[in-house]
C-alpha cells in the first residue's frame, strides 16, 4: 500500500504522540506538523520532519491531517482542510456545536473524504474482546477518573472525559436513550469537573457513568451485567474478566486479549480507511450522536448548578 503523505496540527500532550506514531507507521509519511508555539521546532527537528506555525501551509502538501488543538478551534481548523479536499480526523470531541459537526460531516460527504473522531476507546483491544463477548447488556456501570491537568480548559468533564463512555454505551445498548438524570458539580473550572449520568434505554437497558478530572489516581474501568454473565474491563490495563453460573458453581475467567496501542490503532485505522476507500464519504456520525448526547448531559448540568446569592446590602 502507498503510503499517505501526513501533517499534525497541535502537537501538545496527544498531537506529538499522533505525530510519533505517523512517523513510524508504513502506511504514513509525516511531511510536517503545525502549532502556534515556535519552540515546537524543536520537536520537529527531533520527528525529522518540517515545522509549520500556520496551519494552512499543510495544505497541499498532505493527504491527511490529525488534528489536535484545543476543541473550541476544531471547526475552523477541520473546514479548512475538508474544504480543500483532505482526510481529516478530529481529536474528541469533534466540535463544541452540534451544528458545526454537522457542517464538517456534510462536507465530507460532499467531497468524499474520510472524517474520522479520535474516540480511541473504540480501538482498545480491551473494548474490541468484550464486544465479541457483551449480548444484550441490561446494566453498565462506568468510571472514567484522572486527576485535573489544567490542559482542558474549554469545556467540561462530560465533553472532556465521559463523551468517550458515551460514545462507547451507545455502541453496545444499540438503542435509543428514553431518558436521563444528572449530577454534577464546578469544583476547579467553570465547566462541570465531576459528573455522573444515569442513561435508561427505549429497550430498557441502563447505563451508569461517572467521570472526574479531580482524582489523583487513573481509573477507565466498565462492568456490564446481562443475563448469563458480569463482564469487567480495565481499559488501561487492557485486563478482562467474565463471571458465570455454571450449575451451582459460579467461576471467574480471565478473558484474553491481545494488547495494542490504542492510538497507533486508531491511526491505522484511520489511514487504512483512506487506502481502501471504506470510510470515503461516511463521516463518523456515531461520534455526532454522542456529542449530541454530551451537549445534552452538559447542559442539563450546567443548568441545575447553584446560583451564586447576592450578598446582603450594608
Amino acid at each position: 500500500m502507498k503510503s499517505l503523505k501526513v501533517g499534525v496540527v497541535g502537537v501538545g500532550h496527544l498531537g506529538k504522540e499522533h505525530a510519533r506514531i505517523y512517523r513510524d507507521l508504513s502506511e504514513s509519511e509525516l511531511v510536517g506538523i503545525s502549532d502556534l508555539d515556535p519552540a515546537k521546532e524543536d520537536k520537529a527537528k527531533e520527528l525529522g520532519t518540517v515545522y509549520y506555525k500556520d496551519f494552512r501551509d499543510l495544505i497541499g502538501k498532505v493527504d491527511a491531517v490529525s488534528i489536535a488543538t484545543p476543541t473550541s478551534t476544531h471547526y475552523a481548523v477541520a473546514k479548512e482542510f475538508l474544504k480543500a479536499g483532505i482526510h481529516t480526523l478530529i481529536e474528541k470531541p469533534i466540535t463544541l456545536k452540534l451544528e458545526e459537526a454537522d457542517e464538517l460531516l456534510e462536507i465530507a460527504r460532499q467531497k468524499n473524504l474520510a472524517l474520522q473522531v479520535g474516540h480511541i476507546e473504540r480501538h482498545n483491544p480491551g473494548f474490541k474482546r468484550i464486544q465479541e463477548i457483551a449480548e444484550n447488556a441490561r446494566f453498565i456501570e462506568i468510571h472514567r477518573l484522572g486527576p485535573f491537568t489544567g490542559r482542558i480548559n474549554d469545556c467540561g468533564v462530560v465533553l472532556d472525559l465521559m463523551i468517550h463512555d458515551l460514545d462507547i454505551v451507545l455502541s453496545l445498548v444499540g438503542s435509543e436513550v428514553a431518558s436521563f438524570d444528572t449530577l454534577g458539580v464546578n469544583v476547579l473550572t467553570p465547566f462541570e469537573d465531576i459528573a455522573n449520568v444515569r442513561l435508561k434505554f427505549k429497550n430498557g437497558a441502563v447505563a451508569d457513568i461517572t467521570a472526574s478530572r479531580l482524582t489523583f489516581e487513573k481509573q477507565r474501568k466498565i462492568r456490564i451485567f446481562q443475563q448469563d454473565a458480569y463482564i469487567s474491563l480495565d481499559f488501561g490495563a487492557q485486563t478482562c474478566k467474565i463471571i458465570r453460573k455454571f450449575g451451582n458453581e459460579v467461576l471467574q475467567e480471565d478473558v484474553s486479549i491481545e494488547k495494542a496501542e490504542p492510538l497507533k490503532e486508531e491511526l491505522r485505522f484511520f489511514l487504512n480507511g483512506i487506502a481502501t476507500g471504506q470510510s470515503l464519504g461516511k463521516p463518523d456520525t456515531a461520534a455526532r450522536n454522542a456529542l449530541k448526547l454530551a451537549l445534552e448531559i452538559a447542559r442539563r448540568i450546567q443548568a441545575e448548578q447553584p446560583k451564586p446569592t447576592a450578598s446582603p446590602a450594608k
